[in-house]
């Protein structure tokens, strides 16, 4: 448990000898950015977050500082050494008597005007093969950006030509729809005229509809129809009237076997009488026998 204790302090105390020496790092490196800019350092709280982002903010500068150190020490002796080069190669051109002073004015502007060439075409000497590559590498260029260019400008005829087609349809659709606007009013009167006859024809139909509803009973009524007879009483009459034509048939086969005897008035004129008496009370059963039939199903 001792131990645990132990290494827990000096855990503590690591951690806070390393806030204390990030403190110190990025207070010297705040001193020295603001006294660069002749300002002084405004008073802040030194939190654990603040110091983690103000010490790698440091870091990160004097990390860049370095390099751009490094960098420009670099340059510096690169111009120490083209300055003694061009010592060294002036040395040589005066000694030869081609001093820039003793070179007519046309050679001097015609030097310029090569140096300027080699360094537009980032070249460091003006041999001619060294012209010669620079020159080949911008042609290169320029083949690569007129293919560009040619590519470009076929996606370019392309989109203009779709943008015609366009335009084409849609002065198409503008003309229909002016069309179509000045279709309205007509279609709107006749679609007006179409539902004043729809409206017609509909009271029409329910007019005819009614008076067929009216006739269809006026005729059921007239045969003696009622919508309370039912299946079980037409099974009923129909057996009655089977009855009724099994009475009558006696009387029809009499009748007819009159047929066959030597006409007499007299006896024809009983004979007529009798058979019309019978008639008449079969007639009278038949209705009796039928307004039983309909009393008892309106029962």
């Amino acid at each position: 448990m001792s131990d645990m204790t132990g290494d827990t302090a000096s855990l503590s105390e690591a951690k806070g000898g390393s806030d204390a020496a990030r403190i110190s790092e990025v207070k010297a490196w705040l001193t020295s950015q603001f006294e660069s800019a002749g300002k002084q350092v405004a008073s802040f709280d030194y939190t654990h977050r603040s110091i983690a982002h103000l010490h790698n903010l440091a870091t990160a500068s004097q990390a860049k500082s370095q390099a751009a150190t490094i960098v420009a020490n670099d340059f510096r002796q690169k111009a120490s050494e083209y300055r003694a080069q061009a010592a060294r190669v002036r040395e040589i051109l005066e000694s030869a008597g081609m001093a820039q002073e003793s070179l007519p004015s046309n050679v001097v502007s015609s030097a310029q005007v090569l140096a300027n060439v080699a360094n537009l075409l980032n070249i460091r000497d003006t041999e001619l093969s060294s012209f010669l590559v620079a020159m080949g590498d911008i042609s290169l260029r320029k083949t690569g950006v007129e293919e560009k260019r040619a590519k470009a400008q076929k996606d370019s005829n392309v989109l203009l030509d779709y943008t015609r087609k366009a335009i084409q349809r849609l002065t198409y659709l503008k003309k229909i729809l002016a069309q179509l606007e000045d279709d309205v009013v007509p279609c709107e009167s006749q679609m007006e005229n179409w539902k004043t006859n729809l409206e017609v024809m509909a009271a029409k139909e329910e007019q005819y509809i009614q008076q067929y509803k009216k006739y269809e009973q006026m005729l059921l009524n007239r045969v003696g129809y009622s919508p309370n007879i039912s299946h079980r009483e037409l099974v009923e009459m129909a057996e009655h009237r089977k009855e009724l034509e099994k009475m009558t048939k006696p009387v029809v086969d009499t009748l007819r076997s009159y047929q066959d005897l030597p006409p007499d008035k007299a006896l024809a004129a009983l004979a007529i009488e009798d058979k019309k008496r019978q008639f008449a009370a079969a007639e009278k059963y038949l209705e009796e026998v039928l307004q039983s039939a309909l009393e008892t199903s309106d029962e």
